[in-house]
């Protein structure tokens, strides 16, 4: 049996304390699955409880995360009630965070499992980003954005954006409105080359699965098409899905969404399975 520590929490960008949950079952597969949510989402938002429970049933560990910046607090996991922090959450302290979460599992797994990653939307895109870490073993992307570049304003936009400091997000959820300040995307230009997924699945042979709905109405299906095409590994379009597979927040129901059930079916048997050849 793995021997852990008890964790709830680690530290992420600057230092910036965080949630995590870890939950290893008792029949356990020694396989652990690394959860990232993603953009103005956090670890508990929606059905991912419920894909945590289904992927526990298994065998599989489970450790889902919040990023440290996405906007809430320790004390307040799930609202988003620190503007602050979400002004200044930028690609690369997403990418620092994953780290930061490897890097405390590592410290707190003995013997450390073979580790599996998972992202939703940006989160996708975070858990690509750490392809070329030696602790991953598998990657599978949900609705991923495949050119991060292309998320951000362009023209006069994007001379706007850098004239005021900063441009509004409204939450479609919450109705919020939130800032993003301009130094995030300066923050992107410092390190493109570190977040450039093209580059670094060019260069893999890691076992990876690509899947999106093909409705969705966030991150358009050919970004699926590019994963495939850079990596030539499997795509997995989820017909009539929109981008979170149809869950939403709050997820009232004690059973997943038929779409996401479907996900998760077909990324279990893509983490069960043998791939000797790297694909």
């Amino acid at each position: 049996m793995i021997e852990k520590e008890q964790i709830s929490s680690y530290l992420g960008y600057n230092g910036r304390v965080s949630l995590l949950d870890l939950n290893i079952p008792t029949i356990f597969n020694g396989k652990l699955i690394v959860f990232a949510h993603g953009f103005m989402g956090y670890k508990d938002w929606g059905a991912w409880q419920l894909v945590e429970n289904y992927f526990l049933r298994l065998g599989f560990g489970f450790c889902k995360f919040n990023f440290s910046h996405n906007g809430t607090t320790p004390d307040s996991p799930t609202t988003f009630t620190d503007f602050e922090a979400f002004s200044i959450n930028s690609y690369w302290t997403e990418y620092q965070d994953f780290q930061a979460v490897l890097n405390t599992l590592s410290a707190t797994l003995h013997p450390f499992p073979e580790v599996y990653l998972i992202g939703h939307s940006q989160g996708g895109s975070m858990a690509l980003l750490q392809v070329e870490d030696p602790r991953v073993k598998k990657i599978a992307s949900w609705a991923a954005v495949a050119q991060l570049h292309n998320r951000f304003p362009k023209n006069e936009q994007l001379a706007e954006w850098e004239k005021d400091g900063f441009k509004s997000r409204v939450n479609g959820r919450t109705g919020q409105v939130l800032s993003q300040k301009y130094c995030i995307y300066k923050d992107f230009l410092d390190h493109e080359n570190e977040l450039t997924i093209k580059s670094k699945l060019l260069q893999t042979h890691k076992p990876l699965l690509f899947v999106h709905g093909t409705n969705d109405q966030s991150v358009p299906f050919s970004e699926m098409n590019c994963l495939v095409e850079w990596t030539g590994q499997k795509g997995r379009g989820i017909h009539g899905a929109n981008h979170t597979f149809h869950s939403k927040e709050p997820w009232e129901n004690v059973y997943l969404p038929q779409h996401l059930e479907e996900v998760c079916r077909h990324t279990a048997a893509f983490f069960l399975k043998s791939h000797p050849h790297g694909k």
